[in-house]
């Protein structure tokens, strides 16, 4: 996959989190949880797109570690939507799965550049 294609992906992950938190429910716990969701889901795709302009191999290790922790952390948020029943898995399985292989591209890209390095 180019850089070109994941900073895509990535991007297509953050409106796809957009459009979920748009659809949760309006108690306190799914604001505060999909504001959680929000931050971190769009900052994947700010991150990664951080980590190509990285002046070096090391800046750009630094830079994809945020987005490998984002990632992580938006996978949490979603499981705490599903756990608190405030919305369904079958909603965000997709997308808890395209976060998975995002989480797994990144990781990889992390351990190739570390062993370049």
């Amino acid at each position: 996959m180019t850089r070109e294609e994941f900073k895509a992906r990535t991007k297509a992950y953050a409106l796809r989190v957009i459009n979920v938190v748009d659809a949760l429910p309006r108690d306190m716990a799914a604001k505060t949880l999909g504001l959680q969701l929000l931050r971190s889901g769009t900052s994947v795709a700010a991150n990664y797109r951080a980590a190509v302009r990285a002046r070096s191999t090391a800046d750009f290790i630094s830079k994809m570690g945020i987005v490998e922790e984002e990632t992580d952390e938006s996978l949490l948020w979603m499981e705490l939507l599903i756990d608190s029943h405030r919305m369904k898995r079958e909603r965000l399985a997709g997308l808890m799965q395209e976060g998975g292989e995002i989480l797994a591209i990144t990781v990889a890209s992390i351990k190739t550049a570390r062993r370049r390095k």
